[in-house]
């Protein structure tokens, strides 16, 4: 579909939901995309607006960078590396190809000056500099990589190197990449504004931020571009409007321009047909069950995270939620943030939509001798 008809498609049906009074319209099909692959999803909620070929292995180009970039971020969290620690540019990292950003060989470049050339100059030598810094050589970085990968819950990604240079064996999906750019954005906020810079300079040299969209559209404030011939034109972005944020995935675009239209067909078409509602808050008292011999008689229940759902405009309205436990027999002692039921969202349709483990907010300590022996009794009738 033309970038023309897929803006027609959008404005036609933002104006067909306002025709009803009262009435929300129906959402229509996901925009028809020449992307290979691509996937959008809600940042709070997690749940996916609209795929296509989303579980597809592609070389990810650039794209890579963001798992770099977790890494790198990870280590500043725990301590391992500093802002300003310098880091000298070895050979390797100078011979690098692909795109520069034109550090010197044998000079020291802080941190948090790398970090912005692999961000937004997609700097492969900074990267590889990031990266034997980290893991001592790109060898143990890329190890690193993987098993971040998995905890992150990237099932179908496998990294053979930093940068995201060409390699049958290094590849990723558009679901997977998804689930990295919504972490950086979860755990790292502090770092997140790197990547809605729209130039960085150094060697004198300034370079812009290959997202065209951070000039185009001003809810656009991430996060990363990437090409290769291989992997044709990819764009992941996250968009905020009127407090939701929306990350796309954009793989194999046949042109540079088409990314940018396919990425703001997709934003454009979740801002438009669904919403985000909140149904739970963390660590808030949902359930208060009784909890046999324990002191206290009785435990408060809540949601272990903040619980979001994604729907379709107009179907909010319409969901149920259920907290249930798993068994009526809680027994003391309980630590807290024992798991001991769930919370589940049905929308209007009986189709579940959301769920949220139920955990002890508090520890439940086990009661006296006469408790624990009176329970023991009622515990008998309670099946």
């Amino acid at each position: 579909m033309s970038r023309f008809s897929v803006t027609a498609l959008l404005a036609l049906s933002a104006l067909a939901l306002t025709t009803v009074a009262g009435a929300a319209a129906p959402a229509p099909p996901a925009p028809n995309l020449d992307a290979g692959s691509y996937i959008l999803i809600d940042s709070q909620s997690g749940d996916v607006i609209a795929q296509k070929n989303a579980d597809e292995r592609m070389q990810p180009a650039s794209l890579t960078k963001l798992l770099t970039s977790y890494v790198v971020f990870a280590a500043l969290k725990d301590g391992r590396l500093k802002l300003d620690d310098p880091v000298t540019i070895s050979e390797a990292a100078w011979r690098t190809g692909g795109s520069r950003s034109f550090v010197k060989l044998g000079s020291q470049v802080p941190v948090i000056d790398l970090i912005k050339g692999m961000i937004v100059q997609s700097g492969n030598d900074a990267t590889v500099a990031l990266a034997e810094r980290v893991g001592g050589t790109t060898a143990g970085f890329v190890q690193l990589m993987n098993e971040y990968a998995q905890r992150l819950g990237m099932k179908s990604s496998h990294f053979v190197d930093v940068d995201g240079l060409p390699d049958p064996q290094h590849y990723t999906t558009a679901r997977d990449l998804a689930t990295v750019a919504n972490a950086l954005i979860r755990d790292f906020p502090e770092y997140y504004y790197i990547f809605g810079m729209k130039d960085f300079t150094w060697n004198k040299i300034k370079q812009p931020n290959r997202n065209g969209l951070l000039w185009t559209d001003p809810s656009v404030d991430g996060l990363k571009t990437g090409h290769t011939d291989e992997a044709g034109y990819c764009l992941i972005a996250s968009a905020k409007r009127n407090g939701t944020r929306l990350v796309s995935v954009v793989l194999k675009a046949p042109t540079w321009a088409s990314r940018e239209a396919d990425t703001e067909a997709l934003l454009n078409y979740g801002f438009n047909f669904f919403q985000t509602e909140k149904v739970a808050t963390a660590r808030a008292a949902i359930l208060k069950p009784r909890v046999y011999e324990s002191a206290a008689g009785y435990a408060a229940i809540g949601a272990e995270d903040d619980l979001y759902v994604t729907l379709p405009r107009g179907r909010t309205a319409s969901i149920t939620t259920n907290a249930g436990l798993t068994s009526p027999r809680l027994i003391a002692p309980l630590a807290a943030g024992t798991v001991v039921g769930e919370l589940t969202v049905t929308d209007g349709n009986g189709q579940v939509v959301g769920r949220e483990p139920l955990v002890t907010l508090e520890a439940v300590p086990a009661g006296g001798l006469l408790t624990r022996t009176m329970d023991d009794i009622r515990l008998w009738f309670v099946k």
